[in-house]
């Protein structure tokens, strides 16, 4: 039997202290103590595009329906099998020019790279306009790119909304709060390893005593996440301070390394998600100028795509794109363990994975590589439409937006909704 508190936690419940303020997952204590809890549990979107295309040889499966083999990308998501949905055959009508499709990824505007172009309202931003009044953060447009503030994010005038691409940043908007003055204070302690859970511990530790054990079991997970991303970032800033050691060989050509910034934006993805501090989220991994630190992967992202069916490039980008695939199953995973009353945050979390490119090779903006997981679907499935003749991608966002409790029937150049997408 859950012990509830004696009055029900607010939904907005934060651990405040001088300079921080950690906002609460969603706990059994926030249900009503008396009577039916009528509200509709919160549902969620985070919508991922990696910009190079996905090597269709080794993420799309050859059986349609539910029987279908795994391919070796999807092998790194083997543990979710029943939690996605591979779809094949989609793209968004008249929209074609190559790189510059992945400005319209999530609009569907026509004619991009053209001069008469003008980008429309993103699916996140269709979606905040409706229900971000009901969060902190209206959405969140995260990205890894070396350089430049893109997004995914377009608003209803079609200007790009800046990303977000320092995971120190974010975790500062996230979780540390006041004057700039307490700001800098909260920022040293994170510098010199004291924890936000340090200054609110005191506040945490009352709250835990009028927790029923599942809702203390929730509350220890999410403070183990925070500790972890806290950890993550010290060491970041440990390493930039350290001297850099002398070796005697000519510079490489790329710089940053794209995994170690793929990974935090991941964690703190799901830490906004499971606060409810946010409930939409962008991240657009624009793997232009990235090389190095993946196994296997010497040459620069963007010439190993222009691949030319050179084996050495295939080789390459089948070791980039499968790292990147394991970063997407560790955060299903995340989401999954993250539990909430009734479901896992993976449930309430629909997670789209795909591309602007079908194949970057060609600069071909058909057949578009997409994985939906979560979201509380009939997963376990290949939807495969004509290759040839494509099926609008604005059929999904549909499906998504009504998932997410919007009554619409309409988004950019949809036709109704994806045919063989059902609520599980």
């Amino acid at each position: 039997m859950i012990h509830i508190a004696r009055k029900p936690l607010s939904r907005r419940t934060f651990l405040r202290t001088a300079g921080a303020a950690l906002a609460l997952p969603f706990l059994d204590a926030m249900r009503p103590v008396f009577g039916k809890d009528t509200a509709a549990p919160p549902r969620r979107m985070i919508a991922i595009c990696t910009n190079l295309g996905i090597l269709e040889r080794h993420f799309f499966p050859l059986e349609t329906g539910r029987d279908f083999t795994l391919t070796p990308y999807l092998e790194t998501l083997v543990d979710f099998r029943d939690h996605f949905t591979v779809v094949s055959g989609t793209s968004h009508p008249d929209v074609a020019g190559g790189h510059s499709a992945e400005w319209t990824f999530l609009s569907a505007a026509p004619r991009p790279g053209t001069t008469a172009f003008r980008n429309s309202i993103s699916l996140d931003q269709f979606a905040a306009e409706r229900i971000g009044h009901e969060t902190r953060v209206h959405s969140l447009a995260l990205s890894v790119a070396k350089g430049g503030s893109q997004s995914l994010s377009v608003n209803a005038s079609g200007v790009m909304l800046p990303s977000e691409r320092s995971p120190a940043q974010l975790f500062k908007a996230l979780f540390v709060d006041g004057d700039d003055a307490s700001v800098a204070r909260q920022v040293e302690n994170l510098r010199t390893g004291r924890s936000v859970l340090d200054l609110v511990s005191e506040r945490a530790t009352e709250l835990k005593k009028n927790l029923g054990g599942v809702d203390r079991d929730r509350i220890d997970q999410y403070f183990t996440s925070v500790r972890e991303v806290e950890r993550r970032l010290q060491l970041s800033e440990q390493w930039e301070k350290k001297t850099k050691p002398k070796v005697n060989v000519p510079p490489p050509t790329d710089g940053e390394y794209l995994i170690d910034q793929i990974a935090p934006m991941y964690d703190l993805a799901h830490l906004a998600l499971s606060t409810d501090s946010t409930r939409l989220i962008t991240f657009l991994i624009r793997l232009d100028g990235f090389a190095g630190h993946t196994p296997g992967v010497t040459s620069e992202s963007h010439n190993l795509s222009h691949h030319i069916n050179r084996p050495d490039a295939l080789a390459q980008l089948k070791n980039l794109e499968t790292a990147e695939f394991k970063q997407l199953a560790t955060f299903l995973g995340k989401l999954t363990s993250t539990s909430e009353p009734g479901a896992t945050l993976l449930d309430r979390t629909q997670v789209l994975y795909g591309s602007s490119l079908g194949n970057a090779n060609s600069h071909d903006n058909k057949n578009l590589p997409i994985v939906l997981a979560g979201g509380g679907y009939k997963h376990g499935q290949h939807l495969a439409f004509d290759r040839k003749q494509n099926h609008p991608l604005p059929n999904l966002f549909v499906t998504m937006l009504q998932r997410l409790g919007l009554e619409t029937d309409k988004f950019a150049s949809s036709t109704g909704t994806l045919p063989g997408l059902e609520l599980a």
